[in-house]
């Protein structure tokens, strides 16, 4: 019974988010409501300044400066090109927490959602205060949007070094490294929050679920002990499992808890951090990761009002360890007893294609590139095709050059393709321009590739009884017959 009442305390943010009051800090009096008010208290504080998930240091001082009043702000230092890296400290209760985002500089749906989140712990007045008076009266928080601008600014994952900062815990290498490390020390916050984003190709274990959150209690030593600390982080995050469970059904997974000796997130639990490992991971239909966005914004503000009222305490290590773990089984395209033919016959294979981002300039293109072959039935699609009877087929270039590529219509591609052409070639166009075509679109005296094996580029036909019914261009499946309007994102090779 006192599990079930902990339990529920833990979901006021799910189902009431303001509409409770605290007649303490410790003994909130909740009154339940849908989901609809979560909704709405997200959508009230979203930061309109952040758009998508690709931004720079730049673009971010501006919303820090916003903040400068209500929060406490401070220069930590700087990177190694010279950007400022700056923590915001909000609220004045006994207990530290610490949020870090962006170590990677590539992995920006939590800086994002923090920004939702510095919106809402300014305002006040309205039916969320009393949520925001006991998060204010029992927590100090500090929050580090982004550790690594270097990084951000060139979205990768390295800063400017090369150095993955998350490796960097002991030798301490990179500045950036050193200013995490000793805001950690000065401020020595009882519980932190380690915000990263991973592969979309994530799932959850054995199934074909993408995992869209993942998360980890990371160990601090090889036997992976559980401790005090580690185990408040554990049940934290069993509380805010609880509630993606309502939002996301399934798709939360569980890292591997193998220790890793250098890494911030397993080294800031073993100096006494209660630390939380927050990875945000794709969501079909959901590129730009505002969904996800949205995802972290809830599961953060309720982990920190568990911290406050100290509901994590209803919950138990057992319930962490019940999350299933995660697992990197998926891929955009698995195309399924294909023929193809060698030294005179035929064999049918299995092939995994994933498409993988390039930058360029402030947008990006894609890759793709045959992942595997033979028996993919370990894999899970994001889109699957039977293909049995059908034939690989190679494709051809169209002759001559068009002048430029805006010449090119997604009628006229369509067309070329059920021709049997999966390429055409443009005079003029630099290799950094990006199309939206269903073909392959090639600099004038640039080579066209192809190939069904590992590491080739995904280009081909799928012939049954000598007519084209697919093509797979640069990984994307194209049903001939049928075609659908989709987003390309390819570029002038």
């Amino acid at each position: 019974m006192k599990n079930r009442i902990h339990s529920f305390l833990s979901l006021f943010l799910l189902f009431s988010l303001g509409v409770f009051g605290c007649k303490t800090a410790t003994e909130p009096t909740v009154e339940t409501t849908d989901l609809g008010t979560l909704e709405k208290a997200f959508e009230q504080f979203k930061e309109p300044g952040i758009t998508h998930r690709r931004f720079r240091h730049a673009d971010l001082q501006p919303l820090i400066q916003k903040h400068s009043g209500a929060f406490s702000t401070e220069e930590l230092g700087h990177s190694i090109e010279g950007r400022s890296i700056t923590s915001l400290d909000w609220g004045s209760g006994a207990t530290k927490v610490m949020l870090w985002s962006q170590m990677h500089g590539n992995e920006s749906t939590a800086t994002m959602s923090l920004f939702d989140l510095f919106n809402f712990l300014e305002a006040s007045g309205d039916e969320f205060e009393d949520l925001r008076a006991a998060l204010k009266d029992n927590l100090t928080i500090k929050f580090i949007p982004m550790i690594n601008p270097d990084g951000a600014e060139a979205f990768k994952r390295r800063n400017s070094l090369d150095i993955d900062l998350n490796r960097d815990a002991i030798s301490q290498i990179s500045p950036e490294a050193v200013i995490l490390k000793g805001a950690r020390d000065r401020f020595e916050p009882e519980f932190g929050f380690n915000l990263h984003d991973q592969q979309i190709y994530y799932n959850v274990v054995n199934t074909p679920k993408q995992a869209t959150i993942s998360v980890l209690a990371p160990a601090y030593n090889y036997e992976t002990d559980i401790n005090e600390v580690r185990g408040r982080a554990m049940k934290t995050i069993a509380g805010m499992n609880e509630v993606l469970q309502q939002l996301i059904p399934g798709q939360v997974g569980k890292y591997d808890d193998a220790f890793e000796p250098r890494a911030f997130g397993d080294n800031i639990q073993k100096w006494g951090t209660s630390t939380i490992l927050i990875e945000s991971g794709g969501y079909v239909g959901d590129p730009e990761k505002q969904y996800i966005r949205k995802l972290n914004f809830m599961v953060i503000l309720n982990a920190l009002h568990q911290i406050a009222t100290k509901g994590y305490e209803g919950y138990t290590i057992d319930q962490y360890f019940a999350i299933p773990d995660n697992d990197l089984q998926l891929v955009d395209l698995k195309v399924n007893e294909m023929l193809v033919e060698v030294e005179g016959n035929q064999y049918p294979i299995d092939i995994a294609i994933r498409r993988r981002e390039s930058n360029a300039d402030d947008t990006y293109f894609v890759n793709g590139s045959i992942e595997d072959v033979g028996d993919m039935q370990v894999y899970f699609g994001f889109e699957e095709l039977d293909a049995t009877g059908h034939t690989y087929k190679e494709g051809k270039v169209y002759e001559p050059a068009f002048e430029r590529v805006e010449e090119i219509s997604e009628e006229k591609a369509l067309e070329l393709l059920r021709e049997g052409y999966l390429a055409v070639k443009v005079k003029s166009g630099e290799s950094k321009d990006l199309h939206n075509l269903p073909i392959l679109v090639l600099k004038d005296k640039d080579a066209f590739s192809s190939g069904w094996k590992t590491g080739e580029a995904p280009n081909f036909f799928l012939s049954k009884e000598g007519e084209l019914n697919y093509a797979v261009v640069n990984g994307y499946l194209i049903d001939l017959k049928n075609p659908k309007s989709q987003l390309y994102k390819n570029k002038i090779d």
